[in-house]
């Protein structure tokens, strides 16, 4: 008869621990073999021995490779360069940043991610996600330090829970939502009993651009019920630009969007017209009026 093959269980090098599925496996297992990929503290960690010419029945080797890792094993690197930033003998610019002083660069940073996934730049949008994460990871590992600390588990942990809690149609079984409206109406509703917020406004962040601002407060207020007669009145431009707004919101339509489209399309026909007229011969920075509606794009 022919010998049985022992089972191969493949661990992942980078995360150097044993997953719990395993677990089962190795604990039925007649011998446990480590071949030499496997680092020593994770082979005594499992009980194993070198493997032998010839295997007991029923055996288990284990064995590491890089792509053995999940899915984010990755970010356990970018969190330990982070700490390594911080720690002492790190980077002193890194050690002496601030919650306050990190704000530029977090808006920064979302614009520019928003920037490369407007222009449909992938390679821009994979660099610029990781300097988006680069500021979350910085953060948690300012507030590790601070008083009322915490870190970057338990803002993973966080989230986890929050996605989980709003999602009962996916983990909670029972639950059905059949739309991506219907669910973003039961995601308001779970989250206002969650927060237990009195007003239809309070959670909007009021820090946001003033159009995305405008946006969110006529879309809460509508899902609220408001009457649009009730909207801001007057004839400043603030409640002009206000109604302007409510009416892009209650016609579907993202006004902070369309605005940004009409911005870049007349910054681009700007630049189009100062190149026309310096293949002229004209100096881009001393245009008159003249020479701007001649070389303006048609």
């Amino acid at each position: 008869m022919a010998a049985v093959a022992p089972t191969v269980i493949t661990l992942s090098r980078r995360l150097g621990a044993l997953p719990a599925a395993a677990l089962p496996t190795l604990r039925a297992a007649s011998a446990v073999y480590a071949d030499p990929s496997v680092p020593a503290e994770l082979a005594a960690q499992a009980g194993a021995t070198p493997v032998p010419a010839s295997p007991v029945p029923g055996a288990v080797v284990l064995s590491c490779s890089d792509d053995a890792d999940p899915p984010g094993a990755a970010l356990l690197d970018a969190v330990a360069v982070m700490d390594r930033l911080r720690a002492p003998g790190g980077c002193p610019w890194d050690a002496e940043q601030t919650h306050e002083s990190l704000l530029k660069y977090l808006v920064e940073e979302c614009y520019e991610l928003y920037q490369a996934i407007e222009d449909g730049d992938r390679a821009d949008m994979r660099e610029e996600l990781g300097d988006v994460l680069l500021q979350v990871l910085f953060h948690a590992r300012v507030a590790q330090e601070a008083d009322s600390p915490f870190t970057i588990d338990d803002v993973a942990t966080g989230l986890v829970t929050k996605l989980v809690g709003r999602h009962p149609h996916v983990f909670g079984g029972g639950e059905t939502v059949a739309t991506a409206t219907a669910q973003e109406g039961r995601w308001e509703e779970l989250k206002r009993a969650e927060k237990q917020r009195a007003s239809s406004v309070d959670g909007v962040p009021l820090g946001q651009p003033a159009v995305a601002l405008a946006a969110k407060l006529v879309s809460r207020t509508r899902r609220a019920g408001m009457p649009a007669d009730l909207l801001p009145e007057g004839d400043g431009i603030g409640p002009d630009l206000f109604r302007r707004i409510a009416a892009a919101v209650r016609a579907g339509e993202d006004p902070e969007s369309a605005l940004r489209d009409t911005a870049r399309a007349f910054a681009d026909r700007v630049r189009a017209a100062e190149q026309a007229a310096v293949a002229q011969g004209e100096d881009a920075h001393a245009l008159d009026e003249d020479t701007w509606r001649r070389t303006w794009p048609a």
